[in-house]
């Protein structure tokens, strides 16, 4: 899909295919092909790799800017801490670029830093330097903040691996990528689906699901980085965030080249926001979320990573969702009713602005 008259859409910011066609068309054009890169841009995978050093750059337009369970500057941290994380690296220095609308409201910008700060605490992560600019009111909503960050290796993602090496004797890979899965490596989630987009279009809206919905973001980094050092052998992580567990699951199975298949009664969806998405026409599976992960782990590990996950407040609701498999291409569901559904990778997530 082009863009419309030659023009960029809301569409080509919003995950899926529209905007992985941009972005590879692209931007990829023109900056990919750098020498000397471990993890180059043209990967797409979360973040890039130089040396042993992981970069991240996310900028965050989230309207409005607060919204249930959570704000603007929550996501903006979470956000790149986990893209940094789930190559199995710890961040631990971000960088802060504010563009503010005139007329927002000092307590709203403070309250905002509050929660940035809380955050950090919560990642173990500080800002070290960033830049602020202010454009005119009613351009921008409230304001957009661009988070970069750094992150290192560590003796977890190295205990990690040699697990993997463990089941998988010729695994020379030294990061966790979206192209490392096999066929027989398990595929499990954290938790509910849906939660972060169904939050932010209630607040969109003024819509009432006749449930308090609540945005799931969050730092998921210390969690993988247990996964890691206690359990290990996992190859590849994803955090479903534009375009949902759909289109994350559709990337692992384009860079890996194997089938995924998932099945329907173990994907973990909140009674209410099933009923939300029913009601507003929305496929749950396509929306946006910012505090679960997609982990594909060797098929031997598979339980223990779940049972681990299950001790913890972030993984509480995991489950083992499905494998990856060599019988075909592509993402496809075993339904209850016995069938099977082929899960496309979504045109662009059904909810704009979620990030």
């Amino acid at each position: 899909m082009t863009a419309k008259n030659g023009h960029i859409t809301m569409l080509h910011g919003a995950g899926g295919t529209v905007m992985h066609e941009l972005v590879k068309n692209y931007i990829v054009k023109y900056f990919g092909g750098a020498s000397n890169i471990d993890v180059p841009l043209e990967a797409l995978d979360d973040a890039a790799v130089v040396g042993d050093v992981v970069l991240k750059s996310d900028s965050h337009a989230v309207k409005p800017i607060f919204f249930p369970g959570g704000d603007i500057g929550r996501l903006a941290v979470s956000g790149t801490v986990n893209d940094i994380a789930v190559l199995g690296a710890e961040p631990y220095a971000l960088t802060c670029g504010f563009v503010l609308e005139e007329g927002l409201a000092v307590t709203d910008f403070e309250r905002i830093l509050v929660s940035m700060r809380e955050t950090c605490n919560e990642a173990g992560v500080n800002i070290v330097t960033g830049d602020t600019k202010v454009v005119e009111k009613g351009s921008l909503g409230g304001c957009i903040i661009n988070t970069s960050g750094i992150g290192r290796r560590t003796k977890a993602l190295e205990k990690n691996l040699t697990v993997v090496k463990q089941f998988r004797s010729n695994f020379e890979v030294r990061w966790i990528l979206d192209s490392n899965l096999k066929a027989g490596d398990k595929i499990l989630l954290s938790g509910t689906i849906g939660d972060h987009g169904l939050a932010v279009l209630s607040a969109q809206e003024g819509l009432s699901f006749g449930s308090e919905i609540k945005s799931d973001v969050k730092p998921l980094n210390r969690l993988i980085q247990r996964l890691l050092s206690d359990v290990g052998g996992i190859v590849a992580m994803k955090d479903p965030t534009r375009g949902g567990l759909a289109d994350a699951l559709n990337e692992f199975s384009e860079k890996s080249r194997v089938g995924i298949l998932i099945q329907e009664d173990k994907i973990p969806i909140r009674a209410d926001v099933r009923a939300a998405c029913e009601m507003l026409g929305l496929d749950p599976f396509e929306v946006g979320n910012e505090g679960k992960i997609i982990i594909g782990v060797v098929k031997e590990k598979a339980k223990e990573i779940l049972e681990l996950l299950k001790t913890t407040k972030e993984g509480k609701e995991a489950e083992i969702i499905g494998e990856a498999t060599a019988d075909f291409k592509g993402v496809a569901m075993q339904t209850v009713v016995g069938g099977k559904r082929i899960i496309a990778r979504p045109v662009g997530d059904p909810v704009p602005r979620i990030c």
